[in-house]
Formats: structure tokens, C-alpha cells, sequence
């Protein structure tokens, strides 16, 4: 895979906290920030996800009860979150 430098400026605190957690739990910086970034994308997908899957529920001609929804929702959302991991 291809890979492209990016410039990023950080305020001189947040890069400390970076740094902190890069040096105990990832390999390097990059590699901190490349996992934050994946994670915020996954979050921002999940997050479209669920408001799509929202719009589904009122758009049945046969309507489904609060508790059967919530059921359902519980199954699909242990579904995506095994696939995510």
C-alpha cells in the first residue's frame, strides 16, 4: 500500500500526551496516530450506521414494537462490533 507524508501541526501539550501514550502502547507516533485516525473512521461509520438503521425503523408499513426494535437493534450492533474487531 502506498503511503503519502502529511504535515500536521500539534500544540506542544497534546503532542507531550501523544508521545506519552505512542511510547508505551504503539511502535512509534505514526503508528499512534494512523490507529486514532482508523478508530475515528470506524466510529464516524458506525455513527452513519446506526442513524440509517434509525430511518429503517419508521419506514415499515408493518410497525414493530419499541422492545422488539431494541432487540433487534442489540443483535445487529453485537454483529457489526464482532466484525469491527
Amino acid at each position: 500500500m502506498a503511503t503519502e507524508m502529511i504535515t500536521l501541526k500539534l500544540d506542544r501539550d497534546f503532542l507531550n500526551k501523544v508521545d506519552s501514550i505512542a511510547d508505551k502502547h504503539y511502535q512509534n507516533r505514526t503508528e499512534f496516530i494512523r490507529t486514532a485516525l482508523r478508530e475515528k473512521i470506524e466510529d464516524m461509520d458506525m455513527k452513519n450506521a446506526v442513524l440509517n438503521f434509525m430511518k429503517l425503523k419508521g419506514s415499515s408499513d408493518n410497525k414493530i414494537s419499541d422492545e422488539l426494535y431494541e432487540k433487534v437493534r442489540a443483535t445487529v450492533f453485537d454483529a457489526i462490533s464482532r466484525n469491527i474487531k
